[in-house]
């Protein structure tokens, strides 16, 4: 249990066993205490922690909430809660204020677990499977994708922190239509680049990337495909793209900072029958119905505005149809909860998904979908449409080669997923605290230079009296150095990664006025001591919280 956590806890009883006394005294009248809100105020003068305990028992105390409100004050026993001071706010809020004392056991603590504080056991080792980017392998990873790669992979961090069992997938379609498209724009290129004068499909591929894949496969193959049957050709032709374009892939992400440990094939959910065996259980549960010759799952009994094609009439499935059976695989494999990174113009699928996992037999909350909106580049104040490079999107690529991979990740995680992002290229450049990342890496590279500077060891927490740190500025950075666990748990429970990024800007504004407002290297040792060690507790969570954001945590800049 993390230190705030305790705290909270011990708060908690104390308000409890006090309205318990109020009871038995006769002062007050309820059946049982309701399940009231412990939380941090927004506003620093309301204390450091405010409950609503008294406004939910006023129906059953027939009491107004500041009469019930100063009944649990006048019985609430501090010891052991460190709480200093209560007041009675408003309606009948109870704000209470602590003491100093509770934050000088931060620092041994945060030293002590080192490379692992942050993290708890909260998850209890629950099953987690976090699918995100699943780009089509027929085209490069655009802003969309990068996004969504920085989104899971800080996620999936975050809930790895917080003791959860992870999974990170990535959904590989290999099938269908899309595939169909990519064979005959590949065909199509490669007859053109072998001198034939044929027209282009019109539903192809029409980017510069299916060239450049095409003559690397003939600079390996030569014409060997030219007397071939065409849909043989296709066939092998792509096979080595998808070999390619994959393998692309893997390496863009794992240049990110983003490693998968399943990589999973849709065409095997084909090919091993278990689209059709999901469709024939479907059938069997009244779920399917047949018109016009086609299979149509009754999404709308889901809430869904329409019903839903999953076998076309030529006999097909449709995309559908594979992510019912996809989604049935994912349970069967044990996840107890599954997590979706999607692309906001898919908002109109989660209500149908939904749906289909409850028809297959799972609960349909055990599957959250994020959807994220539109993300815009910006240089120089104008909207950036293309790349130069190639005259298409900006790929994930790309955006690296300009701005660092770091600069790219902490960007892309700082926003909420459902508000749109405006990517400025430029401030993401800048070495300046006006770039976020650049802001917090330096408040990183400061404390390294200080503890460097000071030319001694750290001594043993023992020895240090940590009673001396009483400046505001230290017990700010104190405090927000104890709050990390539960902020973990809250990004990770919540599912957003965003509040890890805003965490780590906090954190860094929070060092750098502590360094401004106090000498660390004193000539006072006790004191010097002191803030060495409150200064390596902060190095340690903040390259905590980087590592978390997928950034690297530098010592000099």
């Amino acid at each position: 249990m993390s230190i705030v956590a305790e705290v909270r806890h011990n708060i908690r009883l104390q308000i409890e066993k006090a309205l318990e006394e109020a009871r038995a005294k006769g002062a007050l009248t309820f059946e049982s205490i309701p399940n009231f809100v412990l939380e941090v105020p927004r506003e620093k003068a309301h204390g450091d922690f405010a409950t609503n305990v008294a406004m939910l028992l006023t129906k059953q105390a027939k009491l107004p909430p500041r009469v019930i409100a100063e009944h649990l004050v006048a019985n609430f026993s501090k010891e052991a809660t460190w709480v200093d001071r209560i007041e009675i706010a408003g309606p009948g809020f109870i704000n209470f204020h602590l003491g100093t004392g509770w934050l000088y056991a931060v620092m041994p603590k945060v030293i002590k677990e080192d490379t692992t504080y942050g993290n708890s056991t909260y998850g209890h080792k629950e099953k987690v499977q976090v699918e995100f980017v699943s780009a089509n392998p027929t085209g490069l990873l655009h802003m969309g994708n990068a996004r969504g790669a920085a989104l899971g992979d800080t996620l999936s961090n975050l809930l790895e922190a917080a003791g959860f069992d992870v999974t990170r997938e990535f959904y590989i379609n290999d099938a269908g239509n899309q595939i169909e498209n990519f064979g005959k724009s590949l065909e199509a290129r490669y007859l053109q680049l072998m001198g034939e004068d044929i027209p282009f499909p019109e539903e192809g591929y029409h980017g510069e990337d299916i060239i450049t894949t095409v003559k690397n496969i003939i600079a390996e193959v030569g014409d060997k495909y030219l007397s071939m049957d065409s849909a043989l050709r296709r066939e092998f032709l792509i096979q080595k793209a998808l070999e390619e374009k994959l393998g692309a892939i893997r390496n863009d992400l794992a240049r990110f900072g983003v490693e998968y440990d399943v990589w999973f094939s849709e065409q095997t959910l084909h090919d091993s029958g278990a689209i059709a065996k999901t469709i024939k259980e479907l059938q069997e549960k009244g779920y399917i119905y047949e018109k016009e010759g086609a299979l149509w799952f009754k999404s709308t009994l889901f809430g869904d505005e329409k019903d839903e094609v999953v076998v076309r009439s030529n006999g097909i499935p449709t995309y559908f149809a594979a992510d019912i059976a996809y989604h049935k695989n994912k349970f069967e494999r044990g996840f107890q909860k599954v997590i979706n990174i999607w692309g906001a113009d898919h908002h109109g699928h989660v209500a149908r998904m939904k749906g289909a996992v409850k028809a297959v037999g799972y609960d349909p909350d055990r599957l959250h979908v994020i959807l994220m909106q539109l993300v815009r580049l910006f240089r120089g104040g104008e909207i950036v449409r293309m790349s130069k490079r190639s005259g298409q999107y900006v790929t994930l690529s790309e955006l690296m080669d300009e701005v660092g991979k770091d600069a790219a990740r902490y960007f892309f995680v700082m926003r909420s997923p459902d508000s749109h992002l405006d990517f400025d290229l430029d401030l993401a450049k800048a070495e300046s605290s006006e770039n976020p990342v650049y802001y917090v890496q330096y408040a990183h590279a400061r404390i390294n230079s200080i503890l460097k500077a000071s030319g001694t060891e750290l001594p043993p927490v023992e020895n240090v009296d940590f009673t001396l740190l009483k400046e505001e500025a230290e017990l700010e950075l104190i405090r927000k150095i104890a709050d990390l666990p539960e902020e973990i748990v809250g990004a990770a429970v919540n599912m957003e990664p965003h509040r890890i990024a805003r965490y780590a800007h906090d954190l860094a504004s929070l060092f750098h006025s502590f360094y401004n407002s106090c000498r660390v290297l004193t000539e006072d040792e006790e004191l010097r001591k002191a803030r060495l060690c409150l200064v390596d507790a902060a190095r340690i969570t903040l390259r905590n919280v980087l590592h978390l954001l997928g950034l690297s945590a530098p010592e000099r800049m």
